[in-house]
């Protein structure tokens, strides 16, 4: 099992390289999921593009394969900045494309100001820059009180999916994700979120950057993203139709041919 060594524990990751030996391959992607999903959460996005591109993901810390912290461990934007790049270095990522869903496309904005020289692209899906901005999220704490991991669950599901966005088997496979995550896990990583605002160094991200929106997410309204994609000085914006903040995974297939045409034609230009 691949594992990035920290001084804070070792971060599960996964690598995937499965293009024809005579194409030319591209820049590999990494990929940063958010709270209450893993690193599984990619796997609909392969197909559209792993005949051409080398993939990353992992297990972000606290969740998943990866090390489960304290209750009362000091979280920090810097330090899941820091993982990010301790799994690209394992992974042998010198210079990657980035995407990020939720908080990951927060820490993906940070990292993409932090080392500037390692993004070649970036991508941020249902994520926002200013962490005050997110809606909603006050209920969390009485649910993980009162109903544990599930009851936050049970009740997080609506957000992420209208009814008919899965089928049974991929709406019950997310949902038991959801529910192995510990309570503090998900709400230190949320107070990291909350207490973000990255607004005032957003001219500083040159590379191209895509932004991936749903029209209907309960926590960042469109507005939002669409001051986001306004304040980056190189980025496009695509919102997708009946969708909440679930995007990645019930839109898996559509994201994903986004990215692989984003990434398509900035290496044909």
């Amino acid at each position: 099992m691949p594992l990035a060594q920290t001084a804070e524990g070792a971060l599960h990751y996964e690598t995937l390289d499965a293009a024809a030996p005579w194409l030319r391959r591209g820049t590999p992607i990494l990929f940063h999921h958010g709270i209450g999903s893993s690193s599984a959460l990619w796997r609909g996005w392969y197909p559209a593009l792993v005949d051409r591109y080398r993939l990353g993901v992992f297990d972000m810390r606290g969740c998943g394969r990866s090390h489960i912290l304290v209750a009362d461990f000091a979280w920090s934007l810097d330090l899941m900045v820091a993982d990010l790049f301790a799994v690209a270095d394992a992974a042998g990522f010198e210079r990657f494309h980035l995407v990020g869903e939720s908080i990951g496309g927060t820490v993906a904005l940070a990292a993409a100001l932090a080392r500037p020289g390692r993004i070649a692209s970036l991508t941020v899906s249902n994520g926002a820059h200013v962490g005050g901005s997110i809606q909603g999220v006050k209920a969390w704490r009485q649910q993980l009180d009162e109903g544990g991991a599930k009851g936050w669950s049970d009740a997080f599901m609506p957000r992420r999916f209208h009814d008919d966005a899965l089928d049974a088997e991929s709406r019950a496979w997310f949902a038991a994700e959801q529910e192995r995550w510990t309570r503090d896990t998900i709400l230190n990583a949320l107070g990291v979120l909350v207490g973000t605002d990255l607004t005032a160094r957003l001219g500083e991200i040159g590379c191209p950057t895509l932004l991936l929106h749903p029209d209907g997410s309960p926590f960042i309204p469109v507005p939002v993203m669409a001051e986001l994609h306004r304040l980056l000085p190189n980025a496009e914006l695509h919102v997708f139709g009946h969708a909440r903040h679930g995007l990645p995974f019930s839109h898996a297939r559509q994201c994903a041919a986004a990215l692989r045409s984003f990434l398509d034609s900035r290496t044909a230009g």
